[in-house]
C-alpha cells in the first residue's frame, strides 16, 4: 500500500478513543477502514486516498488499563481543509471496535504548514544571530577599534618608580591618580590621557612630587578600598585638589566611558573629604573624652574653614574690592544647554570649544593655546574649556570680546569679572531651574 511522503502532507488529524474493553492495533485499524466504507462516496473512500497518496498512514497508538482500551488515531492528509475536516468527522462515527463499544473524538486538526512556519522563523533567527555574530565590523567599529588598541598603547612609565601613566602627564596641568595599571588602561580607553597609577599601598615619592607641581585629583572605586586609599594619601601628607570616587560596588577598570565622565565633574575638594573624616572620627570616638573631643573639634573645625577660605596653591590673588561689583550674566536656556553639551564632550581632552554669537563653533584648541586663539578671532563670543578658570586666565581674555567663559571649576566669583564665568554646576542648577519652571 502506498504511503503519503510526511512533506507533503498538509494537515494531521489527532482523534481520541475510548474503549471499553481489551482490543489491539488491528481491530481500530479494521474499524476505521470497515466502518468508514461507502460512507463519504468514491472520492473520499480511505482505502482509495491512501493507495493514491492522499492519506497518509494511520498510525494507532493505544495502551490497555484495567480492561480498557485508550488510545490515539493520528491520520495525515494532503486532502484541502474542507475534505480533511470530513475525514475527521467521519472517524467519530466509530461506534464499536472489535466486540467492544466506543467512542471517537478528533481532538484537533493541525496545520503542518504553521509548525513549518514557526520553525523556519526560529531557525532563520538563529542563523541571524550566528552570522551577525560572525560577519566582520562595520567602518564605525572597526574606527573605535583601532582608536581603542592605540590609546590602550600609549600607556608609559613615570618617574623612577616606573609608575603606569598616560602619555599627557608632563603638559598636563590636572593629574589624575588612580590605583593600578588596570584603572591607567581603562581611562586611555576612553580618552583621557593625563592619569597616573600608584602601583601599590606604598606611597611613591614621584606622587608626592607630583603633587608640588600638579593639580592631583585621586579617583578611586567606589567601595570601602577606596575610602581606605583616600585616607592613606591623606595621611602621607600628599597634596591632594580633588577627589574622585567610581559609582558605587565598582572599580575604576571596570566602569564605562559616561560613568567615567560623570564622576570626574562630581569631584569633590580635598578640604571636604578631610571635614566629613574628621566628622566621622569625632561619632565613632564615642561618650569617653567626649567633652575633651569636642572642645579639640570646634578648634579643628575653624581651622578647617579657614583652609576652605584659602586660595589653592595655584591660585592668584584675588582682585581687589574695587573689582568686585561686577552684575552676575546669566546664559539663555539655549546657551545653557549648548554650553553644557560642549563641556561634557571636553571632559579630559584638556582642549577648548570657541564659539560664536550664534553658538556657532569657530574652532577648538589645546587649552595651552586659547589665549592668543581668541585674540586673532574678532567674533569670539563664548570659551568652553576642560580646566579650571583662574585670574591670570581671564585678564588676558578680558580685552576680547568673549561674554562668557565656561570651564569645570572656577578660582574666582562670577562678580569679579566683565565676562559671565560659569562651570559645569552652574550650567546644572540652571538648567534644573528652567526644567522647574517649565
Amino acid at each position: 500500500m502506498a504511503k503519503i511522503s510526511p512533506v507533503s502532507a498538509k494537515y494531521i488529524v489527532h482523534t481520541n478513543i475510548q474503549i471499553e474493553g481489551a482490543v489491539d492495533k488491528p481491530d481500530v485499524i479494521g474499524a476505521i477502514f470497515g466502518q468508514t466504507e461507502g460512507l463519504l462516496g468514491a472520492d473520499l473512500e480511505l482505502r482509495e486516498l491512501q493507495r493514491s497518496g492522499r492519506i497518509g498512514r494511520i498510525e494507532v497508538n493505544v495502551e490497555t488499563r484495567n480492561g480498557k482500551t485508550n488510545g490515539m488515531i493520528i491520520i495525515p492528509s494532503s486532502l484541502d481543509k474542507t475534505e480533511t475536516a470530513i475525514i475527521g468527522a467521519a472517524l467519530e462515527t466509530i461506534q464499536r471496535i472489535g466486540p467492544c463499544n466506543s467512542r471517537v473524538k478528533v481532538e484537533k486538526i493541525e496545520d503542518v504548514r504553521i509548525s513549518k512556519r514557526t520553525f523556519v522563523v526560529e531557525r532563520a533567527k538563529e542563523l541571524l544571530r550566528e552570522l551577525t555574530d560572525s560577519v566582520l565590523p562595520d567602518s564605525q567599529e572597526l574606527t573605535d577599534l583601532v582608536s581603542q588598541s592605540v590609546m590602550m598603547m600609549e600607556i608609559r612609565e613615570y618617574g623612577k618608580d616606573r609608575l603606569a601613566c598616560g602619555p599627557a602627564i608632563d603638559e598636563s596641568e590636572e593629574i589624575i591618580v588612580v590605583e593600578g595599571r588596570a584603572d591607567v588602561l581603562n581611562l586611555l580607553k576612553h580618552g583621557i590621557k593625563n592619569v597616573v597609577a600608584l602601583n601599590g599601598t606604598t606611597i611613591s615619592e614621584d606622587i608626592k612630587a607630583l603633587g608640588t607641581k600638579k593639580v592631583l585629583t585621586i579617583f578611586v572605586d567606589g567601595d570601602r578600598g577606596g575610602d581606605l586609599i583616600i585616607k592613606g594619601l591623606i595621611n602621607a601628607g600628599i597634596e591632594i585638589d580633588f577627589v574622585v570616587k567610581a559609582p558605587d560596588g565598582k572599580e575604576v577598570e571596570e566602569i564605562t566611558k559616561k560613568e567615567v565622565h560623570k564622576a570626574l565633574r562630581s569631584k569633590v575638594a580635598i578640604e571636604q573629604i578631610k571635614m566629613d573624616l574628621a566628622r566621622d572620627e569625632n561619632v565613632h570616638e564615642g561618650n569617653n573624652g567626649q567633652n575633651n573631643k569636642n572642645t579639640f573639634f570646634r578648634g579643628e573645625h575653624s581651622q578647617q574653614k579657614s583652609v576652605m577660605n584659602r586660595p589653592f596653591r595655584f591660585q592668584q590673588q584675588r582682585y581687589d574690592n574695587q573689582r568686585n561689583n561686577f552684575p552676575t550674566r546669566r546664559p539663555s536656556p539655549v546657551e545653557s544647554k549648548k554650553f553644557k553639551d560642549l563641556l561634557d564632550d571636553l571632559v579630559g581632552t584638556r582642549g577648548a570649544y570657541l564659539l560664536d554669537e550664534k553658538l556657532t563653533i569657530l574652532g577648538k584648541v589645546p587649552v595651552t593655546e586659547l589665549v592668543n586663539s581668541v585674540k586673532d578671532l574678532k567674533n569670539a563670543y563664548s570659551v568652553i574649556l576642560d580646566g579650571i578658570i583662574d585670574k591670570s586666565l581671564v585678564i588676558s581674555l578680558e580685552n576680547s570680546s568673549l561674554k562668557y567663559v565656561v570651564a569645570m571649576h572656577s578660582r574666582i566669583r562670577q562678580q569679579e569679572s566683565k565676562i559671565g564665568i560659569l562651570t559645569g554646576n552652574d550650567l546644572d542648577g540652571l538648567l534644573v531651574k528652567e526644567v522647574v519652571a517649565v
